[in-house]
This record gives structure tokens, C-alpha cells and sequence, in this order.
């Protein structure tokens, strides 16, 4: 199953009900780092290192955000949002914004907007509050590299992770060995439970991770996919 061709399906029932085609338009750019996280205490997150970059899509009045490795700008309407091929991460990660930006408008999703400041270590301390009730003592795949939540987790829980980025990979990360997509299967039939960034939607990874293990999805990338899909997204601090 293709997940994007469902989305482009909710897109275009929501595009049907506006009366002013001039209107229909999408504008994204990618945001500096201070922009999309603020200025945090610690500065290993993968924005503030140049691995990650936030693209921000404006449909209207509401703004909906993804991650990406491949940033770019694109302004057109929303049927130029669907001709989108999809084909690479930057394409996806246009899509995904926009799709987040427009189901925001319509009232479909909320917390579209990344956390800032020192709310991504909050939101790791109510992470882990939230596995220790939902799931006890779980073993976690974690996957995608959040350091706040990496540090945090692997405090309490027996933990393995898995990055893209060659620079983490085989890296000592607070008592952890990154490992790399190779690696990804293992993981998975190793672990109770998934917790995995929601760029997997715009990396097109996120096919490794359902109906395998109980997954829960964190960030904004995610929240119009999690949305149209039913899958369970953490994201407190999005806005």
C-alpha cells in the first residue's frame, strides 16, 4: 500500500471544499535553526548541527512543519501540492508539510509547530514518564537520534538505537552505540516496544515499523499522517 496516495486523497475531499481557487496556495521555506527550536541549553540536536533542517508550509493562516535532510522552497497551489511525484525526501517533506499545514486549517490536527527552547528536554522527561505507566519496563527500539530523549530513556530502559547519520552511527551516545539502518531488524525483533521519529514518513522508512511492535511516532512531522492512519504520535510541546 502506498500510505501517500491516501493522503493525497484527504487532500484533494479537503480541497473540494474551498470556493476560491486563488486562494488554494501553499508557500513552504526551510527555517533556521533558531526559528524551528529556539536556542535549547544543550546544542546536539541533529537542526542545530546542519544533519536536519524544518521545513515550514503556510496554507492560509495555519502553518504545518517537517524535517529533512533535503530542504528547498516551493509556492504553488494546492493541485501543485498534489502533482507532487513524491520521489525524494525533499518532495515528501513538501508534501508532509503542506498536508500538515492544510489538515491544521481544517481543524483535522493540532501541534504542528516544533517545541523550542528548553521544552524538547520537558517533553523527554514526559516521555519517559509516559512509557514507565503505559509499558513499565519495556526494551526500545528508538529510532532516529533526539538527544534529550536518548539521554533520558536510556537511564531507565534497556535501550537500542538506530540513525542514519554516519556521523552518530557507531558513536558511544550516553552509554549507547548508535547503530545504522543495517541494523534495523534486529532492533525491531529485539525490542517490546518503537518509539520512532515521525521524519520516517518524509525518509520513507516508515514502512520497517508497522504492525510489528507497539510504535508510537514522536514529533510534528508526523501529525497529518498519524492523523489519516490512526497510529499513536507523542508530541506535547508542539504548538
Amino acid at each position: 500500500m502506498n500510505h501517500y496516495n491516501m493522503l493525497k486523497k484527504e487532500l484533494e475531499k479537503m480541497a473540494t471544499q474551498m470556493l476560491d481557487d486563488t486562494v488554494n496556495v501553499i508557500s513552504s521555506r526551510p527555517l533556521t535553526p533558531e526559528e524551528a527550536i529556539g536556542r535549547p541549553d544543550r546544542t546536539d540536536f541533529p537542526l542545530l548541527k546542519g544533519k536536519e533542517f524544518m521545513i515550514e508550509a503556510t496554507f492560509r493562516d495555519a502553518k504545518g512543519q517537517a524535517f529533512t535532510d533535503m530542504p528547498g522552497n516551493f509556492q504553488g497551489t494546492l493541485q501543485d501540492l498534489l502533482s507532487l511525484e513524491l520521489k525524494n525526501n525533499f518532495e515528501r517533506a513538501l508534501f508532509i508539510a503542506g498536508f500538515n499545514a492544510v489538515m491544521r486549517y481544517f481543524g483535522r490536527v493540532a501541534d504542528t509547530i516544533h517545541c523550542k527552547d528548553n521544552e524538547p528536554k520537558a517533553c523527554a522527561e514526559k516521555f519517559h514518564t509516559f512509557i514507565m505507566e503505559h509499558f513499565k519496563r519495556p526494551k526500545i527500539a528508538f529510532i532516529g537520534y533526539q538527544p534529550a530523549m536518548i539521554e533520558r530513556l536510556s537511564a531507565s530502559f534497556e535501550l537500542r538505537v538506530v540513525d542514519l547519520d554516519k556521523d552518530n552511527i557507531s558513536a558511544n551516545r550516553f552509554g549507547v552505540i548508535i547503530e545504522g539502518p543495517e541494523s534495523t531488524l534486529d532492533v525491531v525483533d529485539w525490542s517490546d516496544i518503537i518509539l520512532a521519529t515521525g521524519s520516517t514518513c518524509v525518509n520513507n522508512t516508515i514502512v520497517n515499523f508497522l504492525n510489528k511492535k507497539p510504535v508510537i511516532f514522536y514529533g510534528v512531522t508526523i501529525a497529518g499522517f498519524a492523523s489519516v492512519y490512526g497510529y499513536k504520535r507523542f508530541c506535547p510541546y508542539g504548538r
